[in-house]
């Protein structure tokens, strides 16, 4: 991943030097394993423990040779050790080692990304408290519907941060799982025994059955779901970005003093972090796709995942690491206009209560067909000629001898429309 959207812990992860050290971790484990089973000596142990080492430039140097790059790594770990040395990699084939190790990494990237999506779900939880009861109107089609409140937009997401973390729970412990059953899945040379004290060790959960690699299924829900988060996060981003447009402006992205919007218009302020979280959204979902495709190997394995894998894994999670934090600071920091909200509701000329209307012309006795196609004519009226929505049903001789002006003022007032709010609350957890 390019430097601009790896954060450093994740960078760390994915390093070349980490890579190396969950290798040597994976070796050590299955060493102790083989002390278990009785076949190494513990003091060989002890000292592959006190004094295995690698040196990545050395490594590249014997690569150079070999173009094997576990064979490198083990040649240059056996130099910084004695006789002990015959133990390292002692019955394993490459892939034991490299999807072991994948496994730990992928492990510390999930703690990093779990961290990140509480904090993501506690800002969502924050705004739906703030704005609980903040009016504004709701829009389907991109047309203004009925009114709703913020923090109800906001308590949506909030719940949808939920099923989020659930989901990558759920997937964080499958890929966190090894195996060193050697290259045809028979644990011919190395017993089940050893792979469950190396697996103990390592504090991943031993895979019950596997070829020469871990079931690539696995790999494929993973990223998946990472693109599913990533979804989800350019449904908020979306919101943001469409909320924010000129003839809107109900919220906008933070403007620190200094930032520039374009470099030909002074007045602009765009919402580019949330067009960011939309672009790497598209990414992800990419990344998902070769995930699957990676699923499909011949017989007990192939290398053609390999390779796509070096990419996607590593890059799925430092994006989506980035997305949740670059969309937090961005939720932090919104600035949110409650009076813009409320003026936009009049906007469409009060159209936005004709169901409240039709409605109560139903309670008064008309049948559900009458009152409606006595209410759609002046709502045709009054959009087409912009004219107020009320003023004509005050005209109106029907509504006038079904309804009171109270019973009318009523259908006009959108507190009506929040009056579940809190029970929605309450459902979300929220309340």
């Amino acid at each position: 991943m390019i430097d601009r959207y790896a954060r450093p812990e994740m960078r760390h992860i994915w390093s070349l030097e980490n890579q190396y050290q969950s290798w040597l971790d994976v070796e050590i484990a299955v060493t102790a394993g083989w002390v278990a089973e009785g076949h190494v000596p513990e003091a060989d142990l002890a000292a592959i423990r006190a004094n295995a080492r690698f040196d990545v430039t050395r490594i590249a140097e014997i690569e150079e040779t070999t173009r094997h790059d576990m064979v490198a790594f083990t040649r240059n770990v056996s130099e910084s050790l004695g006789e002990e040395r015959k133990w390292i990699h002692y019955g394993l084939t490459s892939t034991d080692v490299v999807d072991t190790a994948q496994a730990l990494r992928l492990r510390q990237a999930n703690d990093v990304i779990k961290a990140d999506l509480v904090a993501y779900r506690d800002i969502l939880g924050e705004l739906a408290l703030r704005y609980k009861d903040t009016v504004m109107m709701g829009r389907t089609h991109g047309v203004h519907a009925e009114p709703t409140t913020f923090g109800l937009k906001m308590a949506r997401f909030y719940q949808a941060a939920k099923r989020d973390i659930d989901r990558f729970e759920r997937v964080a412990e499958l890929v966190e799982t090894g195996k060193l059953s050697g290259a045809v899945g028979t644990f011919a040379n190395v017993p089940p025994t050893v792979e469950e004290v190396a697996m103990n060790e390592l504090g991943l959960t031993p895979q019950p059955v596997g070829s020469q690699v871990l079931p690539r299924d696995l790999y494929a829900d993973y990223m998946t779901t990472i693109a599913l988060i990533g979804t989800t996060l350019e449904e908020v981003a979306t919101e943001i970005r469409g909320l924010q447009r000129s003839e809107i402006h109900e919220v906008e992205e933070g403007f620190k003093g200094g930032q520039k919007g374009s470099s030909a218009m002074p007045h602009k302020r765009n919402p580019i972090g949330s067009e960011n979280i939309v672009g790497l959204s598209r990414v992800l979902r990419g990344y998902s796709v070769t995930a699957l495709e990676d699923v499909t190997l011949w017989h007990e394995r192939d290398i053609s995942h390999s390779s796509a894998e070096r990419i996607i894994l590593a890059d799925g999670t430092t994006v989506l690491d980035y997305m949740l934090h670059r969309l937090t600071g961005i939720l932090a920091n919104l600035q949110v206009f409650p009076e813009t909200m409320k003026t936009n509701m009049t906007r469409t000329y009060g159209l936005i209560y004709s169901q409240r209307l039709l409605l109560k012309l139903v309670d008064a006795g008309m049948s559900r067909e009458a009152a409606y196609d006595t209410v759609q004519p002046l709502t045709a009226k009054s959009w087409d000629e912009q004219k107020q929505f009320r003023d004509l049903v005050d005209a109106d001789p029907t509504i006038q001898s079904k309804l009171t002006a109270a019973e009318v003022d009523d259908a006009f007032d959108y507190h009506w429309h929040l009056k579940h709010v809190d029970d929605i609350f309450k459902r979300v957890g929220l309340l």
